[in-house]
């Protein structure tokens, strides 16, 4: 299994393109060989979830049952055309997953790898459905826990993505390695309160959490790789 996430960047003048490319988009992606589960996402501005979106900014998760399938993909897609021809810039991550706890829409798309032993830079995903009940908690809580995890030991870059505004959120991050993501997640005070609440107040009616190895990186955002050297 192999997971790749696509961050593309519309030329200003393209931004109607790339919202029609959210509808139509999705036949494709349902037609695509070896693609066994996808998203197509928004974005938040700098990296972080946000309730003002980067409206060029977008992103494309996806799950291949080879490297083999995402590379057709990579170069014969209806979808790359499209990204060749309206935007300005393309970057990619593909990764393993090392370990996958909860759904995204009711399945488990990252399987239920759960490898322990791996020493090197991971990147992690969370993704939540948030109740509308708790919509305001969670949004008071964004802007603390994106500063926290900037400035923490170990953080090398991160984008915030999500399926629908306000409720369908997701960040994916990348990190040197496991020790300090955990020393973020938990060693963290400000950070450990905030899971706390989650758990206490249920923010979330579906959530998911996943641990990946980088495999490689390519193609830039905001003029370079973010990753490049890291993996």
């Amino acid at each position: 299994m192999i997971v790749s996430l696509t961050i593309v960047r519309y030329r200003k003048a393209y931004i109607p393109v790339a919202l029609f490319a959210m509808a139509i988009h999705r036949l494709p992606m349902l037609l695509q060989k070896g693609c066994t589960f996808w998203k197509l996402l928004g974005s938040g501005r700098n990296g972080t979830l946000d309730l003002q979106p980067d409206w060029q900014q977008w992103g494309l998760l996806a799950v291949w049952n080879s490297r083999e399938d995402f590379d057709r993909f990579n170069e014969r897609s209806f979808i790359k055309h499209w990204w060749n021809l309206f935007t300005r810039e393309q970057w990619t991550i593909l990764c393993e997953p090392l370990q996958s706890h909860g759904k995204w829409d009711s399945e488990e798309p990252f399987g239920n790898a759960d490898i322990r032993d791996y020493t090197g830079p991971v990147a992690v995903l969370t993704r939540a459905t948030i109740r509308l009940g708790r919509l305001k908690n969670f949004w008071a809580n964004v802007d603390s826990v994106a500063k926290l995890m900037k400035d923490a030991p170990g953080f090398i870059t991160s984008f915030g993505i999500g399926e629908a505004p306000v409720y369908r959120q997701a960040t994916f991050s990348v990190w040197q390695n496991i020790d300090d993501v955990k020393a973020f997640a938990y060693a963290s005070k400000e950070h450990a309160e905030v899971i706390k609440k989650t758990r206490l107040e249920k923010w979330y009616s579906e959530e998911l959490f996943a641990r990946f190895k980088p495999i490689t990186s390519f193609g830039t955002i905001n003029g370079k790789d973010p990753l490049d050297g890291s993996i």
